[in-house]
């Protein structure tokens, strides 16, 4: 049997796995710029991370004003 024989359905695998893994990598491209741009409403609006120190927290009021 050849191998050219089932070259189409190889191709075509191939094509559906770059197909998919391209897909998830804009998905979480386009996430993770929508999960920056809320958190950076929310630090806007005066919420901040708990993973703030108090120290971090007083130099980005300091830097602010």
């Amino acid at each position: 049997m050849p191998a050219t024989a089932h070259i189409d359905f190889i191709v075509a695998a191939y094509a559906a796995g770059l197909i998919v893994i391209v897909a998830l990598i804009a998905w979480v491209t386009l996430d993770y710029r929508v999960q920056r741009r809320i958190l950076s409403e929310l630090e806007r609006q005066g919420l901040s991370r708990r993973s703030t120190t108090l120290r971090d927290a007083s130099q980005a009021v300091r830097e602010d004003v």
